[in-house]
């Protein structure tokens, strides 16, 4: 006699519906430990993050969680059935922010399938994924689009045509959200660590955020460990082995988070990430590589009946073991100076003057 098995493979590519509503599971409790631990595997100082202090002087009860911490535990959750067979993540679209978060609150997240396309190889195909993260109230903490590369169990399994969803180019100023309750009129530039408003900032701008920071093995297995992201590719050597790489890649979401600490060195008052245009992991990155970044002013925008803060369009590149004095990123022929990892567009909340 025999059972079915008790255990999960996870989800393959043919296992995947356009339409097919995912309910995750394992909802988080986020804590003060939480915040902590994300400090120090990334180092982020941004002051409203840091000081309940600095938060209360703005409106707001407490200091929230970081937003890519935020980020982190939302993806972690839509890992076992979205992404554990994943050859890699792609790309992001219409990443929204909505509610803060704060220790205590309760996170759990949902998904639909937008789109499914099979690769030529037969051997993997992209999936469309919308994905909402929300708190204990039912209010929306984070709302996005991914696509990821996943394998297919049985390369000869038929599929259904494609389908590939159309996502918006970029967010709409008027569509980001402003936390409840925050007024910068009592911002203390000083505490922030930066005498730049959104007033000092003019489209085609690049700043150097000079220092480099190395990921260690160690860094991006605890970072993967505490988000429960278990998706292969990061956390399991043995298998890595057997991949193209030869070795377990670093978690994606690590690299924006090292990128986004970097920033604030140039963007200290860019207080909150309240949403990602696009986004995309350029190439791998692998315990040892040292991370540095750089930053274009892409656009400003003011915010509908607000003049005490106004969203910067910013777009960031992150490269590896290459100081960007040199600004990497893409060459005449298109393609992505070999040190470039991540590329990432997205709109920035600042204090007005």
């Amino acid at each position: 006699m025999t059972s079915k098995s008790k255990t999960s493979t996870g989800n393959f590519f043919e296992d995947f519906r356009v339409g097919q509503e995912i309910r995750h599971a394992t909802p988080r409790t986020l804590t003060e430990a939480d915040a902590a631990l994300n400090v120090g595997l990334y180092g982020s100082r941004f002051a409203l993050n840091s000081s309940d202090v600095f938060a209360r002087s703005l409106g707001l009860p407490r200091a929230p969680l970081d937003d890519l911490m935020v980020f982190h535990v939302v993806i972690g959750k839509t890992v076992p059935d979205i992404s554990l067979n994943a050859v890699a993540n792609l790309g992001y679209a219409e990443f929204r922010w909505g509610a803060p978060v704060y220790p205590g609150d309760t996170l759990s997240a949902h998904s639909t399938v937008l789109g499914l396309r099979e690769n030529s190889n037969r051997a993997s195909g992209v999936v469309w994924v919308r994905s909402t993260g929300v708190n204990q109230r039912g209010e929306m903490v984070l709302d996005y689009v991914r696509w990821v590369m996943v394998h297919k169990r049985d390369p000869s399994a038929a599929v259904a045509p494609a389908v590939v969803p159309e996502t918006a180019p970029a967010v709409v100023p008027a569509d980001l959200i402003v936390p409840a309750g925050l007024s910068l009129a009592a911002h203390d530039d000083a505490a922030a660590g930066s005498p730049h408003r959104w007033d000092d900032y003019q489209p085609g701008e690049r700043i150097d955020h000079v220092s480099g920071m190395t990921l260690e093995d160690s860094d991006h297995m605890f970072s993967t460990r505490l988000y429960q992201n278990t998706a292969r590719v990061h956390f399991d050597a043995f298998a890595g082995k057997d991949t193209r790489f030869g070795r377990r890649l670093a978690y994606g979401g690590h690299v924006m988070s090292l990128a986004r600490a970097l920033s604030f060195n140039g963007l200290a008052n860019g207080f909150r990430v309240a949403a990602i245009n696009g986004g995309s992991h350029v190439a791998p990155t692998f315990g040892g590589d040292t991370i540095y970044a750089w930053s274009e002013v892409l656009e400003k925008a003011p915010l509908p009946g607000r003049a005490d803060v106004a969203a910067l369009r910013v777009r960031t590149i992150a490269a590896k073991d290459c100081p960007c004095g040199s600004w990497p990123g893409r060459g005449a022929d298109g393609k992505y100076h070999p040190a470039v990892v991540l590329d990432l567009d997205y709109w920035l909340l600042l204090p007005r003057r």
